[in-house]
């Protein structure tokens, strides 16, 4: 007995193979700090000189707290001036500047120059950052679908929204400032903005410094790193961690977000409808050319 022929039905086409985009270099640390240039070089700078400096600082904080107060009624003057030189630079760390403001000048006095000194010092940070980046973070950022996905929905949908991601990465009392300054200044944020949400989000942590300071000169301890320690509330040792994460978690989701929607939209290219499945990377069709930024708006 011959034994029926089976037939199946052909299934559905399996997609092509993905090519990798002509040209496209794989993403490393390595490549992506010669993409950055200076930008990257002035960004590891800026992440390790306050830690190192702010710590040498607080051995010395009585003697340059003594040098301050020998100018006399130029002293908070002296002081605003010199936080914003040196924090501008990125020397060092703003915690400990405000701490002596509050030790030298009081609560009501050292308040308004500690925060005047942050402004200042992030104008500066802001400039600085400004010319040594150039264009190089920028032109990084869009060379990458993904990465330009989520810095404009972070701070390329108009100002209020910017304003409110500047103010948060300001509040937590452990968020890196010098390295803040780079970033925002770097990726596009406009000065008015970053000032202002500046003001707004270190007002906070500035008063909760100069307090401690200010409670140190009113008690018996003395200004050192120990003394320090004894005068900040206990909260503030799980206050500066819990806000970090809470800061990360809502930027994580605001990009998640937005990686998401960019990933359904951009499943195809506009113009041939090639799969761009896997190439969310490529900055151009690798079927027909087309930049992916114009396929992104298809649906699959």
């Amino acid at each position: 007995m011959i034994p029926p022929i089976m037939t199946t039905e052909p299934g559905p086409a399996s997609p092509p193979p993905i090519e990798p985009v002509p040209g496209a270099e794989p993403t490393t640390a390595a490549s992506l700090l010669r993409q950055l240039g200076p930008a990257g070089v002035l960004g590891a700078v800026w992440t390790v000189m306050p830690a190192i400096v702010g710590t040498t600082m607080l051995v010395y904080l009585d003697t340059v707290s003594k040098y301050i107060q020998s100018f006399g009624s130029s002293a908070l003057a002296v002081y605003i001036g010199l936080f914003i030189v040196t924090a501008g630079l990125g020397l060092l760390p703003t915690y400990t500047q405000a701490i002596l403001a509050g030790w030298c000048f009081g609560l009501a006095s050292g308040f308004p120059a500690a925060l005047t000194g942050f402004v200042g010092a992030s104008v500066i940070g802001y400039f600085v950052a400004k010319t040594v980046a150039r264009d190089r973070v920028q032109s990084t950022i869009d060379s990458k679908p993904k990465a330009r996905v989520v810095r404009d929905a972070l701070i390329g949908h108009g100002w209020l929204k910017t304003l409110g991601i500047v103010t948060l990465l300001r509040v937590p009392p452990n968020s890196p400032f010098a390295l803040t300054n780079l970033v925002m200044a770097s990726t596009g944020v406009r000065l008015w903005i970053f000032v202002v949400g500046t003001a707004i989000g270190m007002a906070p942590r500035t008063f909760l410094a100069v307090y401690i300071g200010h409670s140190l000169h009113l008690g018996t301890q003395e200004l050192t790193r120990e003394g320090i320690k004894n005068a900040a509330p206990w909260w503030v040792i799980y206050a500066g961690p819990g806000l970090m994460l809470l800061v990360m978690i809502v930027i994580a989701a605001i990009a998640q977000r937005a990686l998401t929607r960019f990933t359904h939209r951009g499943a195809r290219c506009a113009a041939c409808g090639h799969d761009l499945r896997g190439l969310s990377d490529a900055t151009a069709c690798p079927e027909c050319g087309a930049p992916v930024t114009a396929s992104a708006s298809a649906t699959p």
